[in-house]
């Protein structure tokens, strides 16, 4: 997951939070507004992905909500299959129609909601270009906490102790 800060000190990282704090209407398409967002996107995924790698993913809440958000996940989307994920599940015109009244019920109950976040299609796995997708917040925190409470994510954090018990631990997880 190698992406360079692109040599911003600190007044230009402040400029560039600044400037996506504003509304999307006050640009076209600025690729120092896209650079910037990439940069936010990327290092909110390094940090899960070492919160993940360092603490057990079964213990962790990523939210003051996260009961409500899995709770209506799972009604929602009870069979989605979440330890390798299918971008249609996401992407397709279907999955957008079932997805969309799910995400709009977390308006004003999850904070940014709806902007734009990276997700892990296989959760064994890093964040690679390959395993990479483009969702909202809440998909995000809806797949992750359910990835966390089923055991999914269970193997990043045993890989990051010892090999050996990764193993095991993806075997015992039904993952």
């Amino acid at each position: 997951m190698a992406m360079a800060a692109a040599g911003l000190g600190p007044g230009e990282a402040a400029a560039a939070a600044h400037a996506l704090s504003l509304p999307a209407e006050a640009f076209g398409n600025d690729p120092r507004v896209e650079l910037a967002w990439a940069m936010k996107a990327h290092q909110h995924a390094q940090v899960y992905f070492n919160l993940i790698s360092s603490v057990d993913p079964k213990f962790l809440n990523l939210t003051k909500v996260d009961d409500q958000i899995y709770s209506e996940f799972r009604k929602t989307f009870r069979d989605l299959k979440i330890d390798v994920l299918d971008p249609e599940d996401l992407k397709s015109e279907a999955a957008k129609e079932k997805w969309r009244p799910f995400c709009l019920q977390f308006e004003g109950v999850v904070e940014d909601f709806n902007y734009g976040t990276l997700l892990r299609l296989d959760c064994r796995e890093d964040y690679t270009e390959e395993n990479t997708i483009f969702a909202t917040r809440i998909q995000f925190f809806a797949i992750e906490i359910a990835r966390n409470r089923e055991g999914c994510n269970s193997v990043v954090y045993s890989s990051a102790r010892e090999p050996a018990a990764a193993a095991a631990e993806e075997a015992a997880s039904g993952c």
